[in-house]
C-alpha cells in the first residue's frame, strides 16, 4: 500500500464532495421550481457515496494502480483533468475551514448569551407527526429538538438615542410541514411570550405544507410585539399558495412587508422598516433617500442581497433561509447553505459597513437534521452609541 498516494485521493475526494455540496449550495439560492432542486440533490446523494468507490477502483487499484505502487505519470489524461478539479475543490475546502476558524463576532456586538430548552424532554417524548423524513429525525445526535434562544446586543452608529434598548424578536424559518407535530411550535410560541420585545419580526419559510396554516392562531398568531409584528415569506412558502398564507397571517394582526417599506413613528423618531421575498417573489423594496426616517431596517429571507441592501444604506437586516448549515462539522464548520456565497452567511452577525446583518439559523426545515447546529429564536437589544441622558 502505497500511504502518500492514498492520503492524496483521500484530498481529492474530499476536494470532489466540496464541489458537489458547492454546486447544490449555489443553485439552491437560485429561483428554481421545487422538482429541479430535488433532482439535483438525488443527483448529489448518489455522487457522494459512488465517486470514492470509482476514483479507488479504477485509478487506486487497477489502471495506473496508485493505491498499490503505481506511478501519477501512468494517469490517463481524462483523470488529470477531473482530479486538478477536484484539488480546487480540496483547496476551496480548505479555505472555508479557515475562513470558519477565524470567524468572530463583529465589534459591534456587546453581549451575548444564550438558554437552550430540550422540547422532546419538556413534552415527554419527541413530538413527531406523519411528515416527510421522519426517519430522518430519528438520526443518532439529532439537535431537531434542542431549541436555543440566543440573546444578543449590539452597538449601531445610527440608530437615534431615543430608541436606546430598542429589543426585536427575530423569528425564521418555521418550515410547519408535519415532520415536527404542533406541540413542539406550541411550547415555542410559549419560550416566545415568556419576553416582551418592541418589535417581532419574521423572514420567511413559514409553511411547507398549506394544511398547516391551522396551526397559526395557536402559534404566530398568539405573538405581538409593542410596535407591531411584521413578516415576509421565503421560497418554500413560493412553493404553496402564497395568498391564502398573507390572508391568514393578515386576519392574525401581522404586517405584510413584502416589497414595500414601512414607516413607522416611534418616540419622536421614524423607523423604515422594508420586505424583501426576492429572488422568489415581488420586487426588492425602495428605500426612498426623501423620505423622513432615521433607521432603516431590512428583512430579507435570504443573506445572498446584501450587497443592495448596503447601496441602500440599511442598517440592520434579518434573514434565514441558510439555517446555520444545518450540519456543522468540527474545524470544516457549516456543510449545507442555499446560497450563491455557499457557508459564508450561514448564520449569525456579519458587518457590512453600512449595515449590520443577522442570520437565523432558524427554527426548523424540511429535512429535519440539526448536527451542532440547534435550531434558534433571537432577540436583539439595539444601543445607540449616545445613550438617551436620563
Amino acid at each position: 500500500m502505497n500511504w502518500w498516494n492514498a492520503l492524496l485521493l483521500f484530498l481529492l475526494i474530499a476536494g470532489h464532495t466540496s464541489l458537489l455540496v458547492t454546486l447544490v449550495n449555489r443553485v439552491h439560492g437560485l429561483p428554481l421550481p421545487c422538482r429541479t432542486l430535488k433532482n439535483l440533490r438525488h443527483i448529489h446523494d448518489l455522487l457522494i457515496p459512488l465517486f470514492p468507490i470509482i476514483l479507488v477502483w479504477f485509478v487506486g487499484l487497477t489502471g495506473p494502480k496508485l493505491l498499490l505502487g503505481g506511478s501519477w505519470h501512468e494517469v490517463s489524461l481524462g483523470w488529470r483533468l477531473y482530479l486538478c478539479l477536484c484539488a480546487a475543490g480540496t483547496l476551496g475546502l480548505l479555505w472555508a475551514s479557515v475562513r470558519y476558524l477565524t470567524h468572530r463576532p463583529p465589534r459591534q456586538q456587546r453581549a451575548s448569551r444564550s438558554e437552550v430548552v430540550d422540547i422532546a424532554k419538556e413534552l415527554g417524548g419527541p413530538p413527531l407527526g406523519e411528515g416527510p423524513l421522519l426517519w430522518l429525525a430519528k438520526t443518532p445526535c439529532n439537535e431537531i429538538f434542542q431549541v436555543e434562544f440566543s440573546h444578543h446586543t449590539f452597538v449601531l452608529p445610527r440608530l437615534p438615542r431615543e430608541w436606546d434598548g430598542l429589543s426585536i424578536l427575530h423569528l425564521s424559518d418555521w418550515h410547519m410541514v408535519g415532520t415536527l407535530d404542533k406541540p413542539f411550535f406550541e411550547r415555542v410560541t410559549e419560550m416566545c411570550l415568556e419576553h416582551t420585545s418592541d418589535l417581532v419580526i419574521f423572514s420567511g419559510d413559514l409553511l411547507d405544507r398549506q394544511e398547516c396554516e391551522e396551526w397559526l392562531p395557536e402559534t404566530l398568531g398568539r405573538i405581538h410585539g409593542r410596535l407591531g409584528q411584521y413578516y415576509i415569506l421565503g421560497n418554500h412558502d413560493w412553493y404553496l399558495r402564497d395568498q391564502e398564507i398573507r390572508n391568514h397571517m393578515h386576519a392574525l394582526g401581522w404586517h405584510d412587508l413584502a416589497s414595500q417599506v414601512i414607516h413607522i413613528p416611534y418616540e419622536g423618531r421614524t423607523l423604515a422598516i422594508g420586505g424583501d421575498e426576492t429572488p422568489w417573489m415581488g420586487q426588492p423594496p425602495r428605500f426612498d433617500d426623501a423620505a423622513q426616517h432615521d433607521f432603516r431596517l431590512l428583512v430579507c429571507h435570504t443573506p445572498d442581497n446584501i450587497g443592495r441592501a448596503r447601496r441602500d444604506g440599511v442598517d440592520l437586516m434579518l434573514s434565514g433561509h441558510n439555517h446555520g448549515g444545518q450540519v456543522n462539522l468540527p474545524v470544516i464548520g457549516p456543510v449545507y447553505s442555499p446560497s450563491i456565497y455557499g457557508s459564508r452567511y450561514s448564520g449569525g452577525a456579519f458587518w457590512e459597513s453600512p449595515t449590520l446583518m443577522y442570520v437565523s439559523r432558524g427554527l426548523s426545515g424540511r429535512h429535519p437534521l440539526r448536527l451542532r447546529c440547534r435550531p434558534e429564536i433571537t432577540r436583539l437589544t439595539l444601543k445607540s452609541p449616545e445613550p438617551a441622558t436620563t
